[in-house]
């Protein structure tokens, strides 16, 4: 696939993620597909496999009763990766979240294999979600 058609795979995740359409998302992800979660906050870690990262993205959903919502501000297409330039709001237990993240994402024969996610405040972001 070449960078254009990585960015508008990436784009339809996004859009999928956003109606809460996991069977689209699904799709998107290749089986060994690895999301990284960086900081040390109780959802840190790696997501190893298609069905991790899903139950991941839900978990998000979850946490929030719902509240979540990702606007991708940006999305830029390059020869090896696309990166999403987003902003997160959530709310937690009377607290809130509003700030912006980076996600890398590797596709590999027309799917997502790695994605890295980046906080705007890994710390912020720790405690909101642990």
């Amino acid at each position: 696939m070449g960078t254009q058609e990585d960015a508008g795979l990436v784009r339809r995740g996004y859009e999928a993620f956003a109606a809460g359409d996991m069977d689209t998302l699904r799709g998107l992800f290749a089986e060994d597909a690895v999301w990284h979660v960086g900081g040390s906050g109780g959802l840190s870690g790696d997501k190893l496999g298609r069905d991790a990262v899903l139950a991941y993205l839900g978990e998000l959903f979850t946490r929030s009763d719902g509240t979540l919502r990702v606007d991708l501000d940006d999305l830029i297409g390059g020869e090896n990766h696309t990166v999403g330039f987003q902003r997160v709001h959530a709310q937690r237990n009377g607290a809130a979240i509003d700030q912006r993240a980076v996600v890398v994402f590797a596709l590999k024969d027309g799917k997502v294999s790695e994605a890295y996610e980046f906080p705007e405040d890994t710390a912020k972001a720790a405690e909101f979600w642990s």
